[in-house]
């Protein structure tokens, strides 16, 4: 196909040698499949802050470290600098929380460098070579789902002990290859100590998680590792090989009715949000 006026820069300086097909179109980025020699790999191209459209990314910056005084200035006042070093710190939050989680252990694509906005990464593939699926247009026994919810468990274990919350976690931001789940899309990874709404992220990228899995093995809807996992967190008692049970008893012994009104909302919202991104994943595939 004809080279994407983003992707040139890297075909002129060889550091990629074809553009086989665009995989994915997104409100955030757009991904190609490319060659670079013998690999085939691909090509996250991440769209400029006007035409990324992801709901609430200030509350997902929260917390994020910047390098100067003069950066973190120019992006209060969102100066053409300011903007553009916001995204790079949008885009380093990826890449960063990549290389860190492939170090603990976590099943997330190789990198190989960020290019002037285009992150190369491997291609999560099947043992035929395909496009590994997402999570969400696979089906499984109830034996497969209780395995793999236990291995995503074990993956969020480790994102938090190393002071990491995905914060968009969903059946739509994991594939699945011949040797399990793979997570992905990581640019509005957040602190878990530094951000405010972390806890909010974690809890609901956990039940995300235990909703999609417990359609084929309900008794995974009766886990509670969200609050198990965060109040060991708190505690500083979360270690990799800390044994978790699944059991979690809010002591607080609220009964807020507001509390519970806004967790219906999220989860309706979270509904709403989960069937654009279908419509939008299954658009991209056609172009």
């Amino acid at each position: 196909m004809k080279i994407p006026e983003r992707l040139k820069p890297l075909a002129d300086d060889g550091i990629i040698d074809e553009v086989i097909s665009r995989l994915m179109s997104g409100k955030e980025a757009d991904i190609y499949i490319v060659r670079c020699g013998d690999s085939i790999r691909c090509a996250k191209v991440y769209k400029d802050a006007v035409k990324r459209s992801f709901k609430k990314a200030a509350r997902y910056q929260e917390g994020r470290k910047v390098r100067s005084g003069r950066q973190a200035r120019a992006m209060e006042k969102r100066s053409n600098y300011g903007r553009k070093q916001q995204e790079e710190v949008w885009q380093n939050a990826e890449i960063n929380a990549l290389s860190t989680l492939a170090k603990a252990g976590v099943r997330v694509p190789e990198t190989y460098g960020c290019f002037d906005g285009v992150l190369l990464m491997e291609l999560v593939t099947d043992d035929t070579g395909d496009v590994a699926p997402r999570l969400a247009d696979v089906s499984m026994s109830a034996e497969q789902a209780i395995e793999d919810h236990t291995l995503m468990m074990h993956y969020v274990r480790l994102m938090l002990c190393e002071g990491i919350v995905h914060g968009d976690l969903s059946e739509f931001n994991v594939l699945v290859d011949d040797y399990g789940p793979v997570i992905i899309d990581l640019p509005q990874a957040v602190n878990a100590a530094s951000n405010n709404s972390a806890q909010e992220m974690f809890d609901r990228d956990v039940n995300n998680m235990r909703r999609y899995y417990g359609q084929y093995a309900p008794e995974i809807l009766d886990t509670r590792f969200a609050g198990e996992m965060w109040a060991l967190f708190e505690e500083g008692e979360l270690t990799p090989d800390s044994v978790l049970t699944g059991e979690f008893e809010d002591d607080s012994g609220s009964s807020d009715v507001d509390a519970v009104l806004e967790e219906i909302k999220a989860v309706i919202q979270e509904d709403l949000e989960r069937k654009e991104r279908l419509r939008e994943a299954d658009e991209g595939s056609d172009l």
